[in-house]
């Protein structure tokens, strides 16, 4: 058996080896393939099968942690052509689509039926669903609404193991509930392509999102703006997003965009609010924490305005260097401590850190600018990484709360779970896939 329309030429595979994950190691592949169908997975998974090949699955490459990276001689298998919307059921509340469907567009076209699809990754312009169910990814709305796992019904993978190389078995349920058997579609969500290739996924859908307010505090101290969080969650507030940006990434937006941000504020955290009661409680919250000034949205045109900072943090950062991106999450309680500790790691080490974080869910996202080729810098920048990882374990928290393990997280996520856990994980991995053909070395 022969695959057709092989990529093999080395300035193709060399963009489709790696994610967007600084300095994380990636091999040469042996090729590449564009499957647009479940059958053309099964036909590359049975040759790589019968011919002892890896498979690398990739969606957009849009990852952060080297998920995607190739290793030597792997097929990397694209599935950005399997990009169908295959159905949107809207008296179920469902949608069926491949996994090349791109975040956003499977938003704008369940919104036109009056529907939302919440997870939304700060790449949804651009990431896949499938990638999306790799990392179990979140965003912005995953601290009300939940991350990519609670909207993942049911999956249809393409596996190996306990059947026979290259076989479609279908996971789950299209029903509201539903516990017949083991919850294998859990199981594979969050699992990076290391259990299997995902071909198509059903997902939960929600009536149209509430109108939201969005509520702004500036603050003079990066730990009061943690503080502020804390004291949210102490008083039972239920925001729809939370998010924190630090001084370092209000300047370089504003040094790229000319906002207006005022000078002085260290941090700003930005809340959307369903109802008034809760923009007045977040407000109050803000205030009582120490923000120097709050701020409502009165309309949607200006709540878009106030978040517009949040989402050109990431993009304004890459235009001062590499970034090597953390994704460490801690309880809410910890968050004024973890922001702490990051400045403490980045003055240590003399590397610039910015940070920008889901706050309201302990999920904070430093991120490490160093000079490009500056190879001190470089690795001043993967020692205060490793130092952050470990801060975040000792107030109890996990290595990677969205981004995945991939190739970044390997060694945190041994000491996250420990010997007795890593066991039972590996054992998983090797009734499912006892020829280690998929993703191999990666979660």
């Amino acid at each position: 058996m022969t695959l057709p329309n092989l990529i093999t030429d080395p300035n193709t595979l060399a963009g489709l080896s790696h994610d967007e994950a600084e300095w994380a190691p990636a091999g040469t592949p042996w090729a590449a393939f564009r499957p647009e169908s479940t059958s053309d997975v099964q036909d590359a998974v049975k040759h790589c099968a019968a011919n002892n090949i890896p498979i690398v699955p990739r969606g957009a490459g849009t990852g952060l942690s080297g998920g995607a990276n190739a290793v030597d001689g792997c097929l990397v298998l694209d599935l950005s052509r399997m990009n169908r919307i295959v159905e949107i059921d809207a008296d179920n509340l469902l949608a069926v689509v491949q996994p090349g469907v791109v975040n956003d567009d499977l938003k704008k076209a369940v919104a036109a039926q009056g529907l939302w699809y919440p997870p939304d990754p700060a790449s949804s312009p651009w990431s896949t669903i499938g990638g999306n169910v790799a990392t179990n990814a979140g965003g912005l709305c995953c601290l009300k609404y939940g991350v990519t796992r609670d909207y993942v019904l049911g999956l249809e993978v393409v596996m190996g193991g306990p059947v026979e190389y290259g076989t479609a078995v279908r996971l789950g349920r299209r029903t509201n509930k539903g516990v017949a058997g083991y919850d294998l579609t859990s199981l594979l969500v969050g699992s990076e392509g290391t259990l299997g290739v995902v071909t198509e996924i059903t997902l939960r859908l929600r009536p149209a999102a509430r109108p939201q307010a969005t509520v702004v505090g500036a603050f003079t101290s990066l730990v009061d703006a943690g503080g502020a969080v804390a004291l949210c969650t102490r008083r039972g507030l239920q925001p729809a997003a939370l998010e924190l940006i630090d001084r370092a990434c209000l300047q370089a937006v504003e040094d790229w965009k000319h906002l207006g941000i005022e000078p002085g504020t260290e941090a700003m955290l930005l809340a959307r609010a369903e109802t008034a009661e809760d923009a007045d409680g977040l407000v109050a919250a803000f205030t009582d924490a120490g923000a120097v000034w709050t701020e409502r949205s009165t309309d949607s045109t200006e709540a878009e305005a106030l978040f517009a900072a949040r989402r050109l943090a990431y993009p304004a950062l890459e235009r001062l260097g590499p970034l090597l991106t953390e994704d460490v999450c801690v309880p809410r309680s910890a968050v004024p401590a973890m922001l702490a500790r990051v400045e403490e790691i980045g003055a240590r080490h003399g590397v610039r850190i910015a940070t920008i974080a889901h706050a309201g869910d302990g999920n904070l996202h430093p991120l490490l600018i160093t000079p490009p080729g500056d190879d001190n810098a470089r690795i001043a920048a993967q020692a205060a990484f490793a130092d952050i990882i470990d801060a975040a374990l000792a107030l109890g928290g996990t290595v990677t709360g969205e981004h995945g393990v991939g190739l970044l997280k390997r060694d945190g996520m041994i000491r996250e779970l420990g010997p007795d856990v890593c066991a039972v994980q590996n054992a998983v991995k090797h009734t499912l896939d006892p020829l280690t053909l998929f993703n191999p070395g990666k979660a």
